[in-house]
């Protein structure tokens, strides 16, 4: 299953808006077939694993790191697919929580007379899938913020200034990172403070980059900015209000990048819930933020951050310096905004902490 799993991680960032599912086929004491989700949701993990296994699927072990589908998309039913190739037993990582199948391809594979075993490596792979569990039960994308501060949680000197806190090691780590997520988003401030591609640049990893967003109401990023001039090669969607300026609109439209109104919150910023509800039914399932301070903030204050990646390097830049998030008005301790540890990783000379939402 850890196999299956694997697999799986190889397509986040490229699936959405379906799951990265890993499949792995053993007959005998041997793999008799791989798949995993391609690029686009399909074909599926289990067709892939089928199709290289051939006859020699017959009477194998499915391992399988999502319940196959019972339901007819755009491809036919996993679950119907499984059966037809005579596998004889599915063991499953966990339920799909997608209410058109939810237990419904594990009761199917049942009643053809395939031994079915669920549950095995569930919290690794409902993990690996945390962003289209999100999307399918609170109708959001996974949130995680990018960080990258000094010992004292500082993003910028006092004069803003913030290339580079962390190392080169750091950066590409940060690149990587792109690469497993559907959508990058920052701010406006961001965008024209530091003039971003937001895109990978490992080698090898060029077509990885996700769909680039930004935050926008008042349309005040230029058309000549990097996030526009390669507007045609990654998609780059920007969220407006829907009073935005019709000119901007049109020069924004010219240079092939993607307007979406959203609600503001009265007079002031974007709504940040319907920013994701937008993003969620367009298919995101996992959302990387690397705003500044005022956009986590933002993100912080209404509960919205799943997960927290933080570089932080080895330099002390003083109070005058940029906070990492700017203020969420908390006094009370018990109203802070609590998150657990989940992995510590030396990158260079920086150190990688990641953090999961209590």
């Amino acid at each position: 299953m850890r196999a299956a799993l694997a697999l799986a991680a190889r397509g986040l960032g490229r699936t959405w808006p379906n799951p990265s599912v890993g499949c792995v086929l053993v007959r005998d004491g041997h793999v008799v077939g791989r798949g995993w989700t391609q690029p686009g949701g399909r074909p599926h993990a289990e067709t892939e694993a089928l199709v290289r296994a051939g006859e020699a699927a017959r009477g194998a072990t499915a391992y399988v790191s999502l319940e196959p589908c019972a339901h007819t998309g755009k491809t036919p039913p996993c679950a119907d697919a499984l059966i037809a190739a005579g596998i004889g037993r599915v063991v499953a990582a966990v339920e799909d929580p997608d209410p058109r199948v939810s237990g419904r391809g594990l009761v199917r594979l049942r009643d053809a007379g395939v031994a079915v075993v669920s549950g095995v490596c569930a919290v690794e792979a409902a993990e690996l899938n945390a962003g289209f569990f999100t999307r399918i039960k609170q109708g959001r994308p996974l949130v995680s913020l990018k960080l990258a501060t000094s010992l004292d949680g500082r993003i910028a000197t006092r004069s803003g200034e913030s290339q580079w806190i962390t190392g080169d090691a750091a950066r590409q780590r940060a690149h990587a990172l792109r690469a497993t997520h559907d959508a990058i988003l920052v701010g406006t401030g961001t965008a024209l403070a530091d003039d971003p591609e937001l895109t990978c640049r490992l080698p090898g990893l060029g077509d990885r980059s996700p769909v680039r967003v930004v935050l926008d109401r008042q349309l005040r990023l230029p058309a000549s900015a990097k996030l526009f001039t390669t507007a045609h090669e990654v998609p780059t969607w920007v969220m407006t209000a829907p009073a935005s300026d019709r000119a901007r609109r049109q020069a924004l439209g010219a240079v092939g990048a993607e307007l979406i109104d959203v609600a503001t919150d009265g007079d002031g910023p974007l709504s940040l819930a319907a920013v994701l509800t937008a993003l969620a039914g367009r298919g995101i399932t996992r959302l990387l933020v690397e705003g500044g301070s005022a956009i986590s903030a933002s993100l912080l204050r209404e509960n919205l951050v799943d997960r927290i990646h933080c570089f932080r390097a080895a330099m002390m830049i003083g109070g005058d310096g940029l906070p990492v998030a700017a203020a969420l008005g908390i006094e009370r301790l018990a109203d802070a905004r609590r998150f657990e540890r989940v992995d510590t990783d030396i990158v260079g000379t920086d150190i990688l902490e990641t953090y999961r939402r209590s």
